[in-house]
């Protein structure tokens, strides 16, 4: 019976969170932009609550802070085109001399391939390539086809994104007073919760993704490797995907260093890439992540692995802080079950007290009774 009674509610979770899947599914060309501008709202919320302190009008704070965030990113989209567009042809060139390397060594010894070989081996690479890209191009776009463009896409989480951080603290006290007091509460405390665990990682996942950007693009540029700033900023948006996105970052540094400078210096900059994520991965994450996910490593990779087969890249980059803002909601629940045990505990203190009191008053009276029937015998 009790195997039968948790197969059932576990059947019934089940079928809750693959109708709340589809739901959201059904509902991404929604759900994306608010995700996405709610991410965007934990980086811009600090300088926008700065500015109102000092009593600067919510709209014109928001509004500040917005379009400094849009020059930002616009300069360095700038900064780093330049330099993609002068680089290109001669990493192509390089590129094309390291294949004709690679042919002239397979054709001798050891391994003595013909030409036939070598064409077919490398038509099955470049076709193998095109598919990835093709997959990866899908799932970078995955849900954002489906509103429109995306461009569309991300004037809605521009727009979302201020009146989020203009109106954002009028929300929880409006919610209060639509779902009452005790609802409201407990609604007022998880949104608080998950809003401070979002805000953390996405701060301290920034301030890390920088410091691996900072010094492997350091020993980039020092190396001559092609292409260091961009690598760097790949290396720092591929930070916010943990597990896999710093895997690929590095790997498509020593790549290209592989190409473009050679061997040994494709082997010193993986060397430099373990190094620092190592560091960044043993010291500087434990300690400034320990405080707001509390999530396994375990927990993490299937969160990254799961959200990127449903959803690609978008999936993949929203998952960790998808799974950090579901454990906030178990743990909510376990303390407040723990709270009315340890409620329904001291309410059931008192009543077995008193059962002893009873006893105690029974046993007294019984004693008085024997007494009171002895005494006339002794008189």
């Amino acid at each position: 019976m009790w195997l039968a009674k948790w197969s059932l509610v576990l059947v019934a979770i089940s079928l809750g969170a693959l109708l709340f899947g589809w739901i959201i599914e059904q509902l991404w060309v929604i759900v994306l932009p608010i995700l996405l501008a709610t991410v965007v709202c934990t980086v811009l919320w600090p300088p926008t609550r700065a500015m109102t302190k000092r009593r600067v009008p919510p709209a014109a704070a928001a509004a500040t802070t917005l379009i400094v965030f849009i020059a930002v990113v616009a300069g360095i989209v700038a900064g780093i085109v330049p330099s993609v567009v002068s680089q290109a042809p001669e990493l192509a060139n390089r590129t094309t001399e390291g294949i004709n390397t690679v042919q002239e060594w397979l054709k001798g010894p050891p391994i003595n391939l013909q030409d036939e070989q070598i064409n077919e081996g490398i038509h099955t690479i470049i076709a193998k390539v095109q598919e990835s890209g093709t997959v990866i191009a899908s799932g970078v776009f995955t849900g954002v086809s489906t509103a429109g463009s995306l461009l569309i896409t991300l004037g809605l989480v521009l727009v979302l994104s201020f009146f989020f951080i203009k109106d954002g603290p009028r929300f929880t006290p409006w919610l209060h007073s639509v779902t009452g007091g005790r609802a409201g509460r407990h609604l007022e405390a998880v949104l608080g919760r998950m809003w401070d665990t979002l805000g953390g990682f996405i701060r301290t996942q920034a301030l890390v993704s920088l410091i691996d950007a900072v010094f492997i693009g350091a020993g980039l540029l020092i190396l001559g490797v092609p292409l260091a700033p961009v690598l760097a900023i790949l290396t720092f948006i591929g930070g916010f995907i943990p597990i896999v996105g710093a895997f690929v970052a590095g790997a498509l540094a020593v790549l290209v260093a592989l190409v473009a400078n050679g061997l040994t210096t494709a082997v010193i900059v993986l060397i430099i890439i373990i190094v620092v994520q190592q560091i960044e991965g043993n010291v500087l994450q434990p300690v400034l992540q320990s405080k707001s996910m509390k999530l396994h490593a375990v927990v993490v990779l299937l969160s990254v692995a799961a959200g990127g087969s449903v959803f690609g890249i978008v999936g993949a980059f929203l998952a960790v802080p998808t799974a950090a803002v579901i454990a906030v909601v178990i743990r909510y629940i376990g303390e407040q079950i723990d709270e009315h045990s340890a409620e329904s505990d001291i309410d059931d203190a008192p009543d077995a007290h008193a059962g002893d009191e009873d006893v105690e008053e029974t046993e007294r009276e019984g004693v008085t009774v024997d007494e009171s029937a002895v005494s006339p015998t002794a008189d």
